[in-house]
């Protein structure tokens, strides 16, 4: 990129919001840059309980429209990215006390017939005297419903947008920070500080503000502006254990405190339990499990679990702040997860769009909405186009994940179960790319721990931006479940000397 370059658009924020505004605008012609000053997916877009949902509480607050366009989208999304994001069965047990099951009934209902649902299977009752899922429970719980939702793989989410966007011909700035952001009559003017320290001018016709959790500082100390509109921070906390049952569905849990919390099977030899929901007021680069947090999700599971879980039995714990839409809700958990777009300078033709709120669920949508607004003002250049457009990997049908693993297999004859189906289900058809003409695991290089092999490692760093030791382990594979500290600073050494390499060859 030179000293100063013109788009059309410049997006504040890789997280899912605006990795999402990226790809779309890339996909209709326009000319995008997004800068994110950390990882892409570093914020709230990781920080998730990872479900493609419709949000079944949510119709406790009479949110039908949020619901409802949330519903239509989980078998969109599962279409277009079927390697990161597949189908799950979530069991309601019904807690006397709690919300009545008439009520549960009616929900779910709503829920079923609300709208976009074509192949997920519809709610049903189970007898928890003969199921399966009653065995893990407490003898308590004599009758379940059971619904359908979806898992996604968020971080993967954010990644694959963001690399279809370049692949699109937009620009990705990663570990770069906007520092300002000026109107200049026809365009905005942003400087951009890179990863080396180097200061960029990059003029844009609009500005998408997404920044997440910044998305007031971004407007207030480096715009300079005011929309009237304030983002409310609420934590959300997770704990993984080991796994606490061996099949494959999930539990959504009641609390006496009216929250609900999620216990779902987790990278194979897991169990992933949240979330908690309370207002936060500290930096949201800063935010941790608190241990009032861990043992809150520890008491809340149980209560349901026959064998309680304690503190000590977390593994790994994970916390981000969500960008709620600021209301007057008395608890951060009853806070609306729509979204708000605000426009800016719309009549000088340089506009600055605001994005507060969201959740993964409707990322896509939001994105078609940002273009809505934005595009009578800059000039049209396309339609929508992302609710049928695979992400890299996602071309097979939605039924044809194990076909996917086999043909992987087949061609790669050395690859383990195990290690085929976690590289079809993190790089879907582009697992062929990552494996390249390997023969064998000696083809593939250092093995760094657990199957985390060089050319793996080496695929990430190259296709998708990964730099550190936190990119590799904790947000594109998850593969620091199972690393030693050893194996930690190993991989750490080798990556510190591909970016002094990679440095070096800049230079030159």
């Amino acid at each position: 990129m030179s000293d100063v370059e013109r788009f059309d658009i410049f997006v504040i924020g890789g997280g899912i919001n605006g990795c999402g505004v990226a790809r779309d605008a890339a996909g209709r012609g326009y000319k995008v840059c997004l800068a994110e000053m950390n990882d892409l997916a570093s914020g709230t877009s990781s920080g998730a309980t990872k479900l493609i949902h419709g949000g079944l509480r949510y119709l406790e607050h009479y949110e039908f429209r949020l619901v409802r366009e949330a519903l239509f989208e989980r078998e969109r999304l599962w279409s277009i990215a079927p390697h990161i994001i597949w189908p799950l069965r979530f069991v309601l047990p019904i807690h006397s006390g709690l919300r009545p099951a008439w009520l549960l009934r009616l929900g779910l209902f709503i829920y079923d017939h609300l709208g976009g649902r074509k192949l997920l299977p519809p709610a049903r009752t189970l007898d928890m005297s003969s199921d399966e899922v009653a065995r893990p429970l407490k003898p308590l719980y004599t009758r379940a419903f059971e619904y359908s939702d979806a898992w996604v793989n968020d971080a993967r989410l954010v990644v694959l947008n963001a690399r279809d966007a370049v692949d699109r011909g937009a620009e990705i700035m990663v570990r770069s920070k906007v520092i300002s952001a000026r109107h200049k009559k026809d365009h905005w003017e942003v400087g951009v500080e890179t990863f080396s320290g180097e200061v960029l001018t990059i003029q844009a016709r609009a500005l998408i503000n997404a920044a997440g959790p910044w998305v007031d500082h971004i407007l207030a100390d480096v715009v300079g502006e005011d929309d009237g509109k304030r983002v409310r921070l609420v934590q959300g906390s997770h704990i993984v254990v080991r796994k606490l049952f061996d099949h494959d569905r999930c539990y959504i849990f009641q609390n006496a405190d009216g929250r609900i919390i999620f216990a779902i099977p987790y990278e194979e030899d897991f169990t992933l339990i949240g979330t908690t929901d309370h207002d936060y007021d500290g930096d949201p680069g800063e935010v941790k499990a608190s241990e009032e947090e861990i043992s809150y999700l520890c008491n809340a599971a149980s209560e349901y679990f026959a064998d309680p879980v304690t503190p000590d039995d977390v593994v790994w714990s994970y916390s981000a702040v969500r960008p709620l839409m600021g209301d007057d809700s008395s608890k951060a958990q009853e806070a609306t997860r729509d979204y708000v777009l605000t426009l800016l300078h719309e009549k000088e033709g340089a506009p600055l769009l605001n994005v507060h709120g969201g959740k993964l669920t409707t990322y896509r949508k939001l994105a078609e909405a940002v273009l809505d607004k934005i595009s009578p003002i800059i000039g049209s250049r396309g339609g929508e186009w992302t609710a049928s457009e695979p992400l890299p990997g996602g071309d097979f049908p939605v039924s044809g994940f194990k076909d996917l693993v086999t043909k992987l297999r087949t061609r790669y004859e050395f690859l383990g179960a195990r290690h085929g189906r976690r590289l079809a289900r993190l790089y879907g058809t582009k697992a062929f790319e990552v494996l390249s003409d390997a023969a064998s695991y000696d083809d593939l290089g250092t093995l760094f721990g657990d199957d985390l092999y060089q050319a793996e490692v080496d695929y990430l760093v190259s296709r998708e931006w990964a730099v550190t030791v936190e990119d590799v382990l904790w947000r594109r594979t998850k593969r620091g479940l199972w690393f030693s500290k050893d194996e930690t600073k190993k991989l750490e050494a080798y990556l510190k000397e591909a970016r002094t390499n990679s440095q070096t060859r800049a230079a030159e």
